[in-house]
């Protein structure tokens, strides 16, 4: 009877027991290498559909009757490393309020997801090991907590060093390329290298990351798992971006509110007989049945209402730069913020993306930010200067600040208090959940 090749973990042991038994050792390896080989990549072309925002994918390894709470042991990984799922293709479904920008993704197709590079890289996201210090990590500006963004005004690094910009909040980067407020790093993975090598930020080089990380036995088996050529920064950098891929928004009650608005409008003929409807089509009704319920679960207040209109209508003219399934035009404007010196001692102003193009058009200019789960990321604009919503609604109620490159697109806006109030509300709504993530469990 034929029995099956083993499983790759086995293949050496299965050789060897071969060879005992007085069959070609060499023959034995041949065949089971091609069988596993083949295997192997019939089951990693194969992808499992996952919907982000949810579930255990950024739970970490599981947790054993005997595990640690800090550190994952080498044993719990190496057992979870063995599992081929873990390095199967995912292939990704976004949240409802996100799925509108479903073929907007960027990167997953120069670096694929896997439940395996993910868990990596969120280890190294929350690991401080990778500082100079040892006590900062990504999570130190980049907190879940907050937005994945921080409370500080500017961001704070190794030995107490302060930054000069407000630290943006990591959420929702699978839709965009361009990383930082000037748009300096071309990809994620680009972006996911500077702040270890800032000398404020981390205050690392690639020696020292990849000697930490070596010296880690956990780490050196993930990388050689997840990756060909093992523990490498620019690894280091695809396993981040992973991970940071991930961390999206959820749905929010403006989201639970439009879908059940659109679905109402499009279908307002046969809403108007729910007794006839309950006949003619019963999963059409059944369908706004749940759509409602999940608005009802998930209110928008009249405030917010109020400001939605204010804010995709004429008179607010927020959409015209905040635009889309994750509110941004992902392209770079100047409000005047900051430049106040631009005469005076224009070496001492924050230039933006004009630093990055040399373009004079581009003096001041940053890019604009995603408004989805913004009341979580206080303070606010890139030199952290709007502690509060209402203090970004007065700067634009001004119309910015005055300067010889401000956007065309920034005009004052007339609005009374309780309109400014509305808008605010509005921008609350945008809220949703985040994907529960496990912030410890490390590898020894």
């Amino acid at each position: 009877m034929h029995r099956p090749l083993p499983a790759p973990p086995s293949l050496l042991l299965f050789a060897l027991s071969r060879l005992r038994a007085g069959v070609c050792c060499a023959a034995v390896l041949v065949a089971a290498a091609a069988s596993c080989l083949q295997a192997q990549a019939a089951g990693l072309e194969a992808q499992d559909k996952v919907r982000l925002g949810g579930g255990d994918l950024l739970l970490g390894v599981p947790r054993s009757a005997h595990s640690s709470d800090e550190t994952v042991s080498l044993a719990e990984l190496r057992a979870w490393l063995d599992r081929l799922e873990n390095h199967r293709q995912l292939a990704i479904e976004l949240p409802l309020g996100l799925d509108a920008a479903r073929n907007d993704t960027a990167g997953v197709d120069r670096n694929p997801l896997t439940r395996a590079k993910i868990e990596l890289g969120r280890q190294l996201f929350f690991d401080p090991r990778l500082s100079s210090d040892g006590a900062v990590s990504c999570a130190t500006c980049h907190r879940p907590e907050h937005g994945y963004a921080a409370p500080t005004r500017v961001g704070e690094g190794v030995d107490g060093l302060l930054g000069t910009r407000n630290a943006p909040a990591a959420l929702n980067r699978l839709l965009s390329e361009a990383q930082f407020h000037d748009g300096r790093a071309a990809s994620l993975e680009e972006q996911a290298l500077g702040p270890m090598m800032n000398a404020v930020e981390m205050g690392s080089t690639h020696e020292l990351v990849l000697d930490a990380l070596r010296r880690s036995r956990g780490y050196r088996l993930a990388f050689e798992r997840v990756f060909a050529d093992g523990v490498t920064v620019e690894n280091a950098a695809l396993a981040i971006a992973s991970f940071e891929r991930t961390l999206v928004t959820g749905p929010s009650p403006w989201d639970h509110n439009a879908r059940l608005t659109a679905f109402e409008e499009a279908f307002a003929a046969e809403l108007e007989d729910p007794a006839a409807l309950a006949d003619d089509d019963p999963e059409l009704l059944a369908e706004h049945e749940s759509l409602a319920a999940a608005a009802q679960q998930n209110p928008l207040s009249e405030s917010a209402a109020r400001g939605a209109a204010l804010f995709f209508g004429e008179r607010g003219g927020c959409s015209r730069c905040h635009v889309g399934a994750n509110l941004t035009d992902e392209q770079f404007h100047n409000l005047g913020v900051g430049l106040e010196r631009h005469v005076s001692d224009p070496q001492s102003v924050d230039w933006g993306r004009y630093a990055v193009t040399g373009a004079e058009a581009d003096r001041g200019a940053f890019k604009t930010p995603t408004l989805r789960n913004v009341a979580q990321t206080a303070p606010y604009l890139h030199d952290g200067s709007a502690a509060t919503l209402e203090a970004v609604i007065g700067l634009y109620m001004q119309g910015g600040h005055d300067n010889p490159w401000l956007d065309a697109k920034i005009e004052p806006l007339d609005l009374d208090t309780a309109e400014q109030a509305d808008l605010v509300a509005f921008l609350r709504s945008l809220t949703g959940a985040l994907p529960p993530v496990e912030t410890r469990r490390l590898p020894e």
